[in-house]
């Protein structure tokens, strides 16, 4: 596993060689900050690093960035730019340095006057999106990556507990959900790995809903998701709780998404396929009589970004190996009336699984 600058470097040196690309260029962003250990900002001001298949590095760094940028190691030509003369020049000189014809990108992490900006400085450049096998060096994560995850996890565990302690009847969705974040940074959150859902009643059939000024009654469904980011890396939990009863069609639902969360746990091992996962726990909502409420595939990557590589769903044949992390979720939503997600944060071994989430699943109802 590459542990150091040169390695990780390394990686993408292979990665240039496999394509039949010159070099790989990376923008600030995940795979960026993996690299570099420091993490810059995607803003208005051009970053980049080119790799080569010759093993040579470059980059083109904005010079109020030099002193940060001298920080990482990095052993190739630096070409930066000030705000008064803007970048053209550096990034002919960038190119005229390497002297190559072609490279693979990030493309849904480059952004637009970055592209353009390469091929004004060389318009014979061939730029090849190469999003997925640039991003597959992340997929298997460290010990180090791990840890950083479970503490993330804890935090947002440890949050999500003194939140429940503290709710009471009437309390409306932003209310829990201003109290989750102060409790997440209570409890060393470095910050939310994703502003959190908080969504209660019919608002919780919204899989991706915004929290409303609206106090929870008795019997609604309250879908909390929300993780920490901690290390550099996230936690994305969904847990699904009752205000004071619950019933017996709405326990149905929940046992249903249950089962199916249990399902993904018990199929997963290194080897296995998204789309094996995916079809073993939408099979189970399938086979309910909640068939028509599915709305969601099972779930996707989570490390430095929320969502990442692999997405478990069907039709991705993606081989999981040992040290992917991955997101359980399966839910129902019924429109109008309530949204049941459980979301587990699922590790990948070489035996099977272990579930790195262990706030509990079973059937919760709030008393109040």
């Amino acid at each position: 596993m590459a542990t150091g600058l040169n390695d990780r470097l390394g990686d993408y040196v292979a990665i240039a060689k496999t394509l039949g690309v010159d070099a790989v260029v990376l923008v600030p962003g995940p795979n960026f900050t993996r690299v570099v250990s420091h993490p810059f900002m995607s803003h208005e001001r051009p970053h980049l690093m080119a790799i080569c298949a010759d093993g040579r590095t470059a980059a083109i760094v904005p010079n109020l960035e030099l002193q940060s940028w001298g920080l990482v190691g990095f052993e190739g030509p630096v070409f930066d730019w000030r705000d008064q003369t803007g970048y053209a020049e550096a990034f002919s000189d960038f190119l005229g340095y390497l002297g190559i014809e072609s490279v693979a990108v990030e493309g849904q992490v480059m952004r637009v006057f970055v592209h353009h900006a390469l091929l004004a400085a060389q318009p014979s450049l061939r730029i090849v999106d190469a999003e997925r096998e640039i991003s597959a060096p992340r997929m298997i994560k460290t010990p180090n990556e791990i840890e950083a995850m479970r503490e993330a996890i804890r935090i947002s565990e440890s949050a999500l507990e003194r939140t429940l302690a503290g709710f009471t009847l009437g309390q409306t969705e932003k209310d829990i959900e201003q109290a989750l974040i102060l409790n997440l940074f209570a409890e060393g959150a470095e910050d939310h790995a994703f502003r959190p859902i908080v969504a209660a009643a019919e608002n919780a059939a919204r899989p991706h809903a915004k929290a409303r000024k609206v106090p929870l009654q008795r019997g609604d469904a309250l879908l909390i998701d929300f993780g920490a980011r901690k290390g550099g890396f996230c936690a994305d939990i969904t847990r699904t709780f009752f205000v004071g009863h619950v019933s017996d069609e709405d326990a149905e639902i929940y046992e249903t998404v249950l089962r199916a969360n249990r399902k993904g746990h018990e199929v997963t091992r290194a080897g296995i396929t998204a789309h094996e996962i995916d079809d073993a726990v939408i099979g189970v909502l399938e086979a309910s009589p909640f068939a028509e409420f599915i709305r969601t595939k099972t779930g996707h990557g989570l490390g430095r970004e929320v969502h990442e590589a692999p997405y478990v769903m069907r039709g991705n044949h993606m081989v999981l190996p040992a040290g992917t992390v991955y997101t359980n979720e399966p839910g129902l939503y019924l429109e109008g009336r309530l949204g049941v997600r459980i979301e587990d944060d699922v590790l990948v071994t070489e035996t099977g699984s272990e579930s790195l989430t262990t706030f509990p699943t079973d059937l919760r109802v709030l008393p109040c």
